[in-house]
């Protein structure tokens, strides 16, 4: 089974990249966002209460995250392995996954960082905010706090999996092709 663990900052392409990874390698995408929305669409207790950290700008708290992510891997039994966009985000989701990853036999095969300066990034989202409806890509002080939380929170990560050499990072700046490509290179040689 391979897992992979895809992060970078909102708008570095984990959506866009991971649609052809789940295809390429046989994958259920768990997007933390995707699992987000269907709650909160579907009005259930957790995605109230993660729309509620959402519309402030703020990142959903551990516990809520690892829950929804929890029960989006058990819908899948027969999945060959997942690509888990967007969680862990801290620390204490990594120590959550790995548990969880090991209680069902497995792991986390390797972590990959998609990287791109913050500006470039920034940019991205306000496009994207003027046709997606999503409140949170369309205030720049919105998606600055939301890099704020991601330099403190999930920037320690780096090391987390570097320590357990399962850490890659590609450059997530060229066409969207080079970029898949660029992460082909590493899941291939894992």
């Amino acid at each position: 089974m391979i897992n992979i663990v895809l992060f970078g900052k909102p708008g570095a392409g984990k959506g866009t990249q991971a649609e052809f990874l789940k295809e390429k390698y046989n994958l259920v995408h768990l997007s933390t966002g995707d699992i987000f929305r269907f709650n909160m669409k579907n009005g259930t207790d957790l995605g109230n209460l993660a729309k509620s950290y959402i519309d402030k700008g703020d990142l959903v708290p551990d516990e809520v995250t690892t829950k929804m992510l929890i029960d989006a891997v058990n819908a899948n039994p027969g999945a060959k392995g997942f690509l888990f966009d967007g969680y862990p985000r801290t620390i204490s989701q990594a120590e959550a996954l790995d548990a969880f990853l090991e209680s069902k036999g497995t792991q986390n095969t390797a972590t990959i960082a998609l990287e791109a300066d913050d500006n470039i990034l920034v940019a991205r989202l306000l496009e994207r905010g003027k046709t997606s409806g999503r409140i949170d890509d369309q205030d720049e002080d919105k998606i600055r706090n939301r890099y704020q939380e991601y330099n403190e929170k999930t920037a320690p990560l780096m090391d987390y999996y570097k320590q357990q050499g399962k850490f890659h990072a590609v450059d997530g700046i060229g066409e969207i092709a080079e970029i898949t490509s660029r992460l082909g290179n590493v899941i291939d040689n894992l």
